[in-house]
């Protein structure tokens, strides 16, 4: 019993960062965040099952995704991408004032390009590039077949490269 207490709690303390990162993507009420968070893994410890899982990642993103779009659905409160994501790395102001306000520039124009793309493109290019999960784990999360998961990445970048393209033509 103690064993399965340790577990869950390595369990916590590995995915939680990347389970609140990819629910802020989802949702801006971060209370609400942090609930379905910690819901998400009273559950699994109340309700043990003995079904294979292929992949905990992928299995605790979609866990909390369908937690958060439950909560959500009177609501109306689901979002995309925000702007002002804290994963971004930002450089020395002091040694690297002209390289951080180009590298500015082109965040602002990247996160301009993606908030243009629907719903389901930005999530795929979130959860492939940002978050650097397999096809087979998006597939799971996004709950799509596998060849769509890369039909929908391959069609999500090309409207990507175009709307970036537009975007320094102008």
């Amino acid at each position: 019993m103690q064993g399965n207490q340790d577990a869950l709690g390595v369990l916590f303390k590995r995915y939680y960062s990347l389970l609140y990162n990819y629910g802020s993507k989802i949702c801006t009420d971060r209370l609400l965040l942090e609930d379905c968070i910690q819901d998400l893994f009273t559950e699994l410890w109340l309700k043990k099952t003995n079904q294979p899982i292929q992949s905990i990642k992928a299995y605790l993103l979609q866990a909390l995704k369908y937690k958060l779009y439950k909560s959500f659905r009177n609501r109306k409160r689901i979002t995309g991408l925000e702007q002002n994501d804290p994963d971004y790395f930002e450089l020395s102001y002091e040694s690297f004032l002209i390289s951080k306000q180009e590298d500015e520039e082109k965040v602002r124009t990247i996160l301009v390009a993606i908030n243009q793309l629907p719903a389901r493109q930005r999530e795929i290019i979130y959860l492939r590039i940002y978050k650097g999960l397999n096809y087979e784990e998006i597939s799971e999360i996004m709950q799509i077949n596998y060849q769509v998961v890369r039909n929908l990445l391959c069609q999500a970048l090309k409207s990507f490269r175009k709307l970036i393209i537009t975007a320094t033509i102008l």
